[in-house]
């Protein structure tokens, strides 16, 4: 099959869950013999490749502005596919770019959209931004042969907004082990295996990493807390994540290096996840696959992830009281690792690329016939949208 994977920042995956997928399902569909190509926005031109683990890269220019640099891009993305070569099928990812599908529908490319979490509950986005993405949804519904979600929470919704069926298609998590140079690496950073609490997040609000830094900084804590990530047009709020930080945070930053990323993750004594908004999150799944003992913010969507494996926070003053007790008994601590590496085999990166491996194939040989009649039961939450 010739598939076109559309509508993010591309490989390799250096943002988000959506670029997780891509890389990691992209590299699986090339391996089983189908052609993949890769529609990327990469500022620098030194990182601007031709393929990458088989896939083609197409590497186009976005608005660099917040509120336009996906669409921008897109569009863009969407002009290539009909003038310079159409695939059999394309996944569009983010339903942000739902606008651009009539266009593929009308050149007659079967086009599947990934969906993602409910981004009208970001407040990163002002009313106008919010407003589009909730409408956007059911552009959606309306102009894709089928939808994909990455967890149950997000299924649901598109079935009690639009009675619109999806593919719950969820992540994977990768098996991380600790190596033998790890210690090495962690000493560069002043940090010991077991030794420190993690954070690994876009500096957004709905990520919560204020709350836990403010939570942690008000403990009586032993160990420190590691902070990786970053976020762009997120000045104003990485500010006002580091004015509550207290001596024992520390802020490294984006970090690209995959492999000492992994060995964080793996030599962490807890793994705190904000992620409030999202469907299945990367982070939450490498968390798992590390058997990192997590405590996470209290939702649907990472409940449903962490099953039996999780302990949740709500506010500051609960990331205080988990962070004293969870440093107070090392051996609970240690059960709760046992049980999220349990937990994560449950997510098979293997398995996620079959399902879309099979979608795709649906898409091309004309199996997926959705006609799905478009309602709004809530009421309500076309209000929120609103404002």
């Amino acid at each position: 099959m010739d598939i076109a994977l559309v509508g993010t920042r591309g490989v390799p995956a250096r943002y988000g869950g959506f670029e997780t997928c891509i890389e990691e399902v992209g590299a699986r569909l090339v391996q089983g013999g189908h052609r993949v190509t890769v529609y990327c926005r990469t500022p620098d031109p030194a990182e601007r490749v031709a393929s990458y683990k088989g896939m083609d890269l197409v590497h186009l220019p976005a608005v660099p502005h917040k509120a336009m640099e996906t669409l921008s891009h897109t569009s863009l993305s969407v002009g290539h596919i009909l003038t310079r070569r159409r695939p059999e099928a394309a996944i569009v990812f983010n339903a942000a770019n739902a606008p651009l599908l009539p266009f593929l529908r009308a050149a007659r490319v079967p086009v599947a959209t990934h969906v993602d979490g409910l981004e009208w509950k970001r407040s990163k986005w002002g009313r106008a931004g919010r407003y589009y993405y909730y409408r956007v949804e059911s552009l959606a519904v309306r102009f894709s042969q089928a939808l994909i979600a990455d967890a149950q929470g997000i299924a649901d919704h598109y079935t009690a907004r639009f009675g619109a069926p999806t593919r719950l298609i969820r992540y994977g998590a990768p098996k991380v082990d600790r190596n033998s140079s790890s210690v090495a690496r962690l000493r560069e950073f002043g940090l010991r295996p077991d030794g420190y609490h993690l954070v690994v997040a876009r500096f957004e609000p709905e990520n919560n990493v204020h709350t836990i830094v403010e939570g942690y900084s008000a403990a009586d804590a032993r160990l420190p807390l590691v902070v990786v990530g970053s976020a762009p047009y997120g000045d104003e709020y990485i500010a006002a994540v580091r004015a509550v930080a207290g001596p024992g945070v520390h802020f490294l930053g984006s970090v690209w290096d995959q492999d000492l990323l992994d060995q964080l993750y793996a030599n962490a004594y807890a793994y705190w996840h904000g992620h409030s908004v999202g469907g299945t999150n990367p982070s939450l799944l490498r968390a798992l696959g590390a058997g990192t003992p997590t405590v996470a913010h209290d939702n649907p969507f990472n409940r449903e992830v962490l099953g039996r494996a999780g302990r949740f926070f709500n506010g500051p003053a609960c990331v205080a009281a988990a962070t004293t007790s969870i440093e107070a008994d090392p051996a609970t601590n240690a059960t709760f690792g046992r049980m999220a590496r349990q937990e994560s085999v449950r997510y098979d990166w293997d398995e996620v690329a079959g399902e879309y491996e099979r979608l795709c194939a649906d898409l091309i040989s004309g199996r997926v016939h959705r006609r799905i009649t478009q309602r709004v039961v809530n009421r309500s939450a076309i209000a929120a949208g609103r404002r």
